[in-house]
Formats: C-alpha cells, structure tokens, sequence
C-alpha cells in the first residue's frame, strides 16, 4: 500500500503515491505520442552526418514506431514483453546490412508507414495476439526500418559502429514505451491515455501514407 497524501484525486478522496504517478504517466503519455505524431515527417532523415545512435531520432515515424514497439509488448504481456523488442530490433539489423549494400527494397517507406498505422491500431484497440504470431510482422516491419537507417548511412561512416548506434537507441526506445506502458495500464486513466496515443500514432499513420 501506498503512503498517502494530501492531494485528492477526481473524486475527493486522497491519492497513494503509486496512483499519482501512474495519473502522471497517463496524463504525459498521450501528449508525448501526439507531439511526435504530429511533427512534420519531413524533418526525417536530415543531416545524414549524425552519429548512428542519433539517426532514428531524426524521424518522428521511426521514434513513433520504435516506442509504440515497446508499448504493444507491454500491452501483449508475458513472452511478447522481450520477444517482440528482441524480433525488432534483430531484424533492423538484416534491413541495415541489405541498406548498406544499396539493394533496391521497394516499399520500404511504405512499410515504415504501415509500422505506424498498425502497431497505433493495436494499442489503440488493445488487440491481444499471440507473440509468435505477432513476431512476422515485427521483423517485415524492422527489416523496412532498418533498410532506410542503413541505405541514408553517410560514406564515411564505420558500418560496425552506425549500426550499433542505431540499434541501440532503437532497443532505448523500446524500452521507453515498454516501461511507459507497463505502469500506465495499471490504473484505468492510464489504459485509456495509453488508447488515446495509440490512436494518435494510428492517425499519423494514415497521414504518411497520404
């Protein structure tokens, strides 16, 4: 049991500590997925000297995908906790060597854009499916991800350490939206604000792919 406090919550009564933060993380979730949903995927991929590690986070489709990654595994619960971040994040790396090669992949972006759309859908509709049968369409749309990352990676850099920079701020965002998730279902305010940012990315979605 928590140690109360002095702040009453919607109904008059006191809040433990657990329960302000899970209302904290239900209250800042929602805006944090809306904010990156929202911001101009144009600003993607600029400034292509950018060390590995910080070249995800020049995308607000790969950053939204990423942590709405984490955020349906939290969701799916049990295996899928660490299969489908593990899946991810493998297969980001097939798409990286496939990148650096310059092989032509088509629909890549078009699968970048769908990541989007369904993992939104998934955590908007809190949609349960099993991990192995989740794990597919994890690795086709880290392959699609990780085929970008290495394809934009500037000449000059050390393909060994660009592709660990990426997959490691990749697996940090992951685990951003896994642990996000992971206290904010445990209260009903924080269900639905975790609902209302699946939709938002599910929105965003569909507008990248206009």
């Amino acid at each position: 049991m928590g140690e109360y406090l002095d702040i009453p919550d919607i109904r008059g009564e006191p809040m433990t500590k657990s329960c302000r933060g899970q209302s904290a993380i239900a209250t800042i979730f929602p805006y944090t997925i809306s904010a990156l949903a929202m911001a101009n995927p144009a600003l993607a991929h600029v400034d292509e000297g950018r060390a590995g590690w910080l070249h995800p986070l020049s995308g607000m489709d790969h950053m939204v995908a990423m942590i709405a990654v984490g955020a349906w595994s939290a969701q799916l619960g049990g295996r899928a906790v660490w299969l489908i971040p593990t899946v991810f994040v493998a297969f980001m790396a097939v798409g990286g060597v496939i990148g650096y090669e310059l092989i032509d992949l088509p629909y890549t972006e078009t699968g970048v854009a769908l990541s989007v759309l369904l993992l939104g859908l998934a955590i908007a509709l809190n949609q349960k499916m099993p991990a192995p049968f989740a794990a597919p369409a994890i690795a086709i749309f880290g392959i699609s991800h990780g085929y970008l990352h290495g394809y934009e990676m500037p000449v000059e850099s050390n393909k060994a350490l660009y592709t660990a920079g990426f997959l490691s701020t990749t697996a940090a965002l992951h685990i951003l939206g896994l642990i996000t998730v992971h206290f904010a279902i445990k209260s009903q305010p924080g269900k639905r604000a975790v609902r209302i940012a699946g939709m938002s990315a599910a929105l965003f979605g569909i507008w990248l792919l206009i």
